[in-house]
């Protein structure tokens, strides 16, 4: 299993969006996560509000998180996507920790959410088991694949994530990168 110690998270540069858009490609991904055209792609990229984070194990990439505001005036941000390229090996857990790690000691974001699918549960526990809390479902808040679907949104708080850090400050190692 991948440890949140062995995850380092950088910025992604134009070079990575190839591996992003393979990864959100991948069989079953369809389904869960989305995907956008390469020209879509590149204008988030290039918005300034928008932030791409590749995870590496080894060097290697093994994931990507999209944020969107995470240095908003308001200070809530959201997580916007997020996969992993070989998905049962912890990654995306150990990621999602270093991403909520990364979030909350680089910026002054006070409220990190995040959606996924009601009956994504795989997803949920990922979210859950890093500090995200389940706020409720908003029915037909997602249009996914010319359909409108519930999303279950979740969200972790600055205070909740500096209590879970002193509680257990050696589980917890901070986002590299």
């Amino acid at each position: 299993m991948i440890d949140t110690a062995d995850v380092q998270l950088l910025p992604a540069t134009e070079a990575d969006l190839a591996y992003v858009m393979a990864t959100e490609r991948l069989p079953g991904y369809d389904a869960l996560v989305g995907c956008w055209e390469e020209a879509r792609r590149r204008e988030v990229f290039a918005d300034a509000q928008y932030d791409y984070l590749i995870a590496r194990v080894g060097g290697e990439p093994v994931g990507f998180a999209i944020l969107r505001s995470a240095r908003a005036v308001d200070r809530v941000a959201l997580v916007k996507r997020v996969a992993v390229s070989r998905p049962g090996l912890g990654i995306g857990k150990a990621m999602m920790r270093a991403v909520v790690d990364r979030v909350f000691a680089t910026t002054a974001t006070y409220r990190l959410a995040i959606g996924t699918f009601p009956d994504n549960l795989r997803a949920r526990r990922v979210y859950e088991s890093v500090g995200f809390v389940a706020e409720g479902v908003a029915r037909g808040a997602a249009f996914f694949h010319g359909e409108h679907r519930d999303e279950l949104n979740l969200a972790i708080l600055r205070p909740d994530w500096v209590a879970a850090r002193a509680a257990a400050p050696l589980a917890q190692s901070p986002a590299r990168g």
